[in-house]
C-alpha cells in the first residue's frame, strides 16, 4: 500500500469518516511491531473498516485508480506479460487488457522505479500501462497462490532422497513435461513446465543445493565430480523415461529433466487439432516415393503428430521402421530404433535401408547428410516422415536448400510440408463464457480478409480465462495444435526448380488454397477451444 506521508493519510481518512482516531492508534501500535507495513495495509489487515471502501478512499486521496484486487479480477495470464520474479520484486500484477492497454495493480504507486520498470517491459510488448493501486497483502496472496503450485506436496525438510523423489513425482502428477532445478543467488529454484509455461514449484534453501545436485547425478548415472555439461537418464520410475541435462551457471549446476511417459496413449490426428478433413488427410499422408516433413520450433508437438500419422498408417502388410532420439512411445508392430552417442540419424538410416522398409520415420533432419539420405530414400520407393526446425511450412524449402539439397531433389521428393504450434486450451473448470467484443471481431475479420476466408460469428462465444486450482490459476488446461499444410503441386514444384523465393512460393500456395497457421488458430478461437489472447501470445497477430 502506498502513501506519501503516513500521518496525513490517517488524518484524511478520519476526516472523511472512514476510520476513527482510535483506529489510527491501533494501526500505529501495530506498525511499531511491524515497521515494514504501511498504514493503509495495516488498517485493512486489522479489519478496521470495509476493505473495498478503504482502498477506494485511499486511491482518491492519492489521486490513483484503485481496486480491491482478487484472483477473480485477473483476466489474463500474468506470466505472458511479466515474470513472477519481476511481479514479486515490484509488487505488481497485470490483471486485464483491452485495446492495447493493460491494467496493472501496484502496492506502492510512489515507487517510481518499479512503475517505470513495469511500464517499459509492457511498452516493449506494444502495450500502454494503466496504473492501479491495491493492498500489498492482496498482491502477495495472489502471487503466492499462483506461483507455489506444488509447495503443498513437497516438504523441503525431508531427507534429500525423499525430497528429490517428491519433486519428480509431483511433476508427474502436475502433467509437467520438464522439471528445472535452477541454482539462484540465495536458493535453488524448482520450476515445472506445464502446458508449455514455466511455473515455480518451490524455492529450496541454498545449503541443500549440493546434496540435491549430487542425488540427481547419482540417479542419472552422471559423473559426480564432473561439473561440465552432462547428459544422463533416470530409469527408476517404471512409467517414465526421464532424460537429464546439466549445465553449469554462475551459481552452480542447473539440471533439466524431460519427462517422457513410456506408455502414453497415441491420440488420433484429429484429436491433436489437425483439420477434420478426410480429403486433406489423404492428400497429406497417403503417399509413396516421397517425404513428408513436419516443421515447428522445439516443444511444439512435432513428434506427437508423427506418432499419430504412423499409428494411422500402421498395417500388418507394411514394414515401418523408426529412428528416434529417444523412443518416446513404444508402438506394437513397429521396428523402433533408438540412436545413442555412438550413432547418428544418418548412420542408422543407412542401415535401415537394408532392412526392407516401406515407411521410415526419421526423428529429425538435423544436417545435410541425414537430409540427403532421406531424399534418396524417398526417391527409391520409400515413404519417409520426419521433422525439421523452422518457422513455417514454406520455410522448410529454404531450410533444405541451406542444408545443400538441390532444388530438383526437393521438388521431386518433398510432397507435403506441415507446420504446427501448440496453443493452450481454455480451462473447462473456471472459464466464463461471453460474447466477442468489437475489438476482437475487428482483429479477426482483418486477418480473415487478408487470407480470403470467411468467419461466422453467429452464435459464437469466447471465454474469459479466470484461473483455478485445476489449471494452476492460468485459466488454461492442456494444449491443442494449430496447423498449416503445404501440398506441393506441380506449380509449386516448378517454382522450386526455378529457384523461386519463399515469398513467391507462399504467394502461389495461397492461390492454391494454402491457409497459414493463424487461420486454423482463428477457427479454434471461434470453436471456443482457445482464446484470441492465447493465439496472439503464440503468433503475435496484434
Amino acid at each position: 500500500m502506498a502513501q506519501k506521508q503516513m500521518q496525513p493519510l490517517g488524518i484524511e481518512l478520519a476526516r472523511r469518516g472512514i476510520i476513527t482516531e482510535s483506529d489510527i492508534e491501533k494501526a500505529l501500535e501495530y506498525q511499531r511491531q511491524n515497521p515494514d507495513k504501511k498504514l493503509g495495509d495495516i488498517l485493512n489487515l486489522l479489519h478496521l473498516c470495509d476493505s473495498n471502501l478503504l482502498i477506494q478512499q485511499i486511491g482518491d486521496i492519492l489521486g490513483e485508480k484503485a481496486i480491491l484486487l482478487e484472483e477473480s479480477d485477473i483476466r489474463i495470464n500474468i506470466s505472458d506479460y511479466i515474470s513472477f520474479d519481476i511481479a514479486k520484486k515490484n509488487k505488481a500484477i497485470p490483471f486485464d487488457i483491452e485495446s492495447g492497454r493493460i491494467k496493472v495493480c501496484f502496492a506502492d504507486t510512489t515507487n517510481k522505479r518499479s512503475i517505470e520498470t513495469i511500464r517499459l517491459l509492457l511498452l516493449n510488448k506494444g502495450l500502454i500501462m494503466d496504473k492501479y493501486i491495491t493492498f500489498e497483502s492482496n498482491i502477495d496472496t495472489i502471487l503466492d497462490s499462483m506461483e507455489g503450485i506444488a509447495t503443498e506436496k513437497i516438504d523441503p525438510n525431508r531427507d534429500i532422497t525423499g525430497l528429490v523423489d517428491s519433486i519428480i513425482k509431483t511433476g508427474m502428477e502436475k502433467r509437467a513435461s520438464d522439471i528445472h532445478f535452477e541454482p539462484m543467488e540465495e536458493s535453488l529454484r524448482v520450476r515445472y513446465r506445464i502446458d508449455g509455461q514455466l511455473v515455480t514449484a518451490i524455492n529450496i534453501d541454498q545449503d541443500k543445493q549440493s546434496q540435491i545436485i549430487g542425488r540427481l547425478k547419482a540417479i542419472s548415472n552422471m559423473h559426480q565430480e564432473k561439473q561440465e555439461s552432462q547428459d544422463g537418464r533416470i530409469i527408476q520410475y517404471p512409467d517414465y523415461n526421464i532424460r537429464v541435462s546439466s549445465q553449469r551457471n554462475v551459481y552452480g549446476e542447473k539440471f533439466v529433466l524431460r519427462l517422457l511417459k513410456k506408455n502414453a496413449g497415441i491420440k488420433k490426428i484429429y484429436d491433436l487439432g489437425f483439420p477434420n478433413d478426410e480429403k486433406l488427410i489423404k492428400e497429406s499422408f497417403d503417399k509413396k516415393n516421397s517425404i513428408v516433413v513436419i516443421a515447428a520450433p522445439t516443444g511444439e508437438g512435432k513428434t506427437t503428430t508423427l506418432y499419430s500419422v504412423i499409428d494411422m498408417l500402421n498395417r500388418q502388410d507394411i514394414n515401418i521402421t523408426t529412428i528416434e532420439d529417444p523412443v518416446e512411445i513404444r508402438i506394437d508392430g513397429l521396428n523402433q530404433i533408438e540412436i545413442d552417442s555412438k550413432t547418428s540419424f544418418s548412420d542408422s538410416l543407412r542401415t535401415v535401408l537394408r532392412q526392407d522398409p516401406d515407411i521410415i520415420l526419421v526423428g529429425e533432419i538435423r544436417d545435410r547428410e541425414t537430409a540427403e539420405i532421406a531424399m534418396q530414400s524417398g526417391q527409391t520407393g520409400h515413404y519417409v516422415l520426419s521433422t525439421i526446425h523452422t518457422i513455417n511450412s514454406v520455410e522448410v524449402i529454404t531450410r533444405l536448400r541451406k542444408m545443400g539439397i538441390s532444388n530438383y531433389d526437393i521438388a521431386s521428393t518433398l510432397s507435403t510440408s506441415i507446420s504446427q504450434r501448440l496453443v493452450r486450451k481454455v480451462c473447462p473448470h473456471c472459464a466464463v463464457e461471453r460474447d466477442f467484443n468489437q475489438d476482437e471481431i475487428d482483429i479477426m475479420e482483418k486477418i480473415a480478409e487478408k487470407y480470403h476466408v470467411k468467419l461466422d460469428f453467429k452464435n459464437k462465444k469466447t471465454y474469459d480465462t479466470i484461473g483455478c486450482e485445476k489449471c494452476h490459476h492460468t485459466g488454461y488446461y492442456d494444449r491443442i495444435g494449430i496447423f498449416e499444410v503445404l501440398l506441393l503441386n506441380d506449380e509449386i514444384k516448378q517454382l522450386i526448380v526455378n529457384n523461386a523465393s519463399s515469398i513467391e512460393i507462399r504467394e502461389e500456395a495461397l492461390k492454391q488454397g494454402y491457409k497459414p497457421l493463424v487461420v486454423d488458430g482463428l477457427y479454434k478461437v471461434l470453436e471456443g477451444k482457445t482464446t484470441l489472447q492465447e493465439l496472439n501470445r503464440k503468433l503475435v497477430i496484434f
